[in-house]
């Protein structure tokens, strides 16, 4: 058994040894794809020294024998606690890890409770996250993918923009140009965010309508074959003021500082830092409220996160997204993102659409 899905199986066990952890509990569904191939939506995966169990209900247990091989299926009696519980005390499990971010108190309780004092649970977080932070050449590919049909999508979407179209409008043919295309669905939801609205970094759409000369900020992405894109352009719909066009030129400008200090050896911060300095030097750092980027792969916000102070070092085959921002309540946003692939002795950005100002 040589699956892409069996090798990550063996470098995390190997983990587990240097960390004293008999077995690790994974709760988050990119997570236990990651590891298995199962795509269903409840359960939770053990990982031994020795072996992989999935615990799931009756609703996915046929299911997850189809999509895995060598992972024991386990149907749930009982809650999921119990089920897991019941599993840890009978393979005489010692020192169980668990990202506490993940298990809810209740849940930890119920473990307890089924194992008594069998079994010791363990914080014992980013196993498993440092491990989806590299991609390999599989998953690169996978993510190239994912960022051209986010770029055709984008495309699309610029052609549709006019005064008196809704923003839910726009949002709505975005999302059905990313099915079209082959996306399983958005990444997250579409954001179209126009006028004063688009200086909310995280507005989302509106019956609001187009108007003319005002700003609109489009952010997008789909999920293609389990991988995310993620990309944002900000278009004017008319002519641009000439202090739009400094703004768009220093986001612009910001976004290549960061671009370019992104690199395997580099650390979150340092890439963040850039960004912030360029808008510093045209008095707008404190327009920019939010980090510069974060992770991106089978989740659209996953490790490593590229803001202000990080110490994490960019390694090859981290993918992040650089999206600088400028925000003025009461006149409007612009911000500007892209995909970036860590290489060993380069960068890749992976989304293509020019990101120059953008007037319809």
């Amino acid at each position: 058994m040589n699956t892409p899905f069996a090798h990550r199986r063996r470098v995390l066990q190997a983990q587990l040894g240097t960390a004293q952890l008999s077995a690790l509990l994974i709760s988050k569904p990119a997570s236990w794809y990651y590891l298995t191939g199962f795509t269903g939506e409840a359960g939770a995966l053990v990982i031994s020294r020795s072996a992989a169990v999935i615990v799931t209900d009756g609703r996915f247990t046929a299911q997850a024998r189809q999509e895995t091989s060598g992972v024991r299926i386990v149907q749930q009696a009982g809650t999921l606690a119990s089920s897991v519980g019941e599993l840890a005390r009978s393979a005489r499990l010692r020192r169980v890890g668990f990202d506490a971010s993940q298990v809810a108190v209740s849940t930890l309780v119920g473990l307890r409770k089924a194992c008594g004092r069998h079994t010791r649970w363990i914080e014992a977080a980013g196993h498993v996250e440092g491990l989806r932070g590299r991609k390999d050449a599989t998953e690169l590919a996978q993510m190239r993918r994912a960022a051209v049909l986010a770029d055709r999508v984008m495309e699309h979407a610029l052609k549709i923009l006019k005064p008196g179209v809704r923003e839910l409008e726009v949002a709505a043919e975005i999302e059905f140009q990313m099915r079209q295309l082959g996306a399983s669905g958005p990444a997250f939801e579409t954001i179209v965010a126009s006028g004063v609205r688009s200086a909310y970094p995280h507005a989302r759409a509106t019956a609001k309508r187009l108007r003319k000369n005002e700003l609109v900020v489009l952010d997008l992405g789909a999920i293609l074959a389990h991988y995310c894109s993620d990309i944002t352009r900000t278009v004017v719909v008319g002519r641009a003021s000439q202090k739009i066009r400094n703004w768009h030129r220093a986001v612009q400008a910001a976004q290549a500082a960061a671009i370019s200090a992104v690199k395997a050896g580099a650390t979150c911060g340092e890439v963040d830092a850039a960004a912030r300095q360029v808008l510093a030097g045209q008095s707008l750092d404190q327009y920019f409220v939010h980090s510069t980027g974060h992770g991106l792969g089978l989740e659209v916000h996953e490790d490593p996160r590229v803001a202000k102070g990080q110490k994490q070092i960019l390694e090859p085959g981290n993918v992040v997204t650089i999206e600088p921002g400028v925000y003025v309540p009461g006149i409007g946003g612009i911000r500007i993102e892209d995909d970036v692939a860590v290489h060993e002795s380069r960068t890749e950005v992976l989304t293509r659409v020019p990101r120059d100002l953008i007037e319809i």
